[in-house]
């Protein structure tokens, strides 16, 4: 797809995403009928166990904010290396991405006052879910990073999988443990769908390499005398051929 296709394409991928969000958040701060049917759904589907309590956990920061780190550092090393041009833009969108999970959750749960569902002891500020935002903006900003780093096919698709089920099995574990309830979760998908898009978007206008005549990218590391010197045009350090 054009580049320009895809900067025209990006307002729909945020804008339903922005648009469910705003939906749900109405439905929780005026109490309708939305809210019944979530509850109902929660009733059906907790079920505190040690595997979903487990998965929940996937949503620390302690567990997935080191994964992210892991993936900046790797992605600013190899940008560095390579002499990409402003290899440290991506990193920092991923670093600043991370950085507004808090800042915009914590003021929604005060502002929002949800009360937890049954399993939880009697508390308000559960909505958005904080552990599903910070497990969509982790493991998706690394996923995003990591894979325009990677050559084979099967390794991207793995990366992808890997990411979608650290996010899913994060998500089922806080509704099953009743930790959340369900459009807790699903407006945290929203809002980590947003932030991704900012990184995805800062990612793409961040040169890889240079652009070559037929519009590809030089690949990192190569120099533009030696991209002529390869297509048959001498260059100034190459001899007659």
């Amino acid at each position: 797809m054009p580049v320009s296709a895809r900067f025209r394409a990006l307002p729909a991928l945020v804008g339903l995403p922005v648009l469910l969000f705003a939906l749900i958040t109405w439905q929780v701060v005026a109490d309708g009928p939305l809210v019944g049917v979530d509850e109902r759904l929660s009733g059906a589907l907790v079920h505190p166990d040690r595997i979903s309590e487990l998965l929940s956990d996937l949503g620390n920061v302690q567990v997935a904010v080191p994964v992210l780190v892991v993936a900046l550092v790797y992605a600013t090393w190899h940008g560095r290396a390579s002499g990409v041009d402003r290899w440290w833009v991506p990193p920092l969108a991923g670093v600043v991405a991370m950085a507004l999970v808090p800042a915009l959750v914590a003021p929604l749960k005060e502002w929002t006052d949800r009360p937890g569902t049954p399993a939880m002891p009697p508390a308000v500020g559960y909505y958005p879910s904080g552990h599903t935002a910070t497990a969509v903006v982790a493991y998706g900003t690394a996923a995003l990073l990591l894979f325009p780093l990677l050559r084979s096919p099967a390794v991207r698709r793995t990366l992808v999988v890997l990411c979608a089920v650290l996010v899913l099995g994060t998500s089922y574990g806080l509704v099953r443990r009743g930790y959340h309830w369900p459009l807790d979760v699903v407006a945290s998908w929203c809002l980590g769908v947003v932030l991704l898009a900012g990184v995805r978007l800062v990612a793409r206008r961040t040169p890889g390499g240079s652009r070559t005549p037929d519009g590809g990218r030089t690949p990192p590391g190569v120099s533009r005398s030696t991209r002529r010197s390869s297509s048959g045009t001498p260059s100034s350090s190459s001899g007659p051929s």
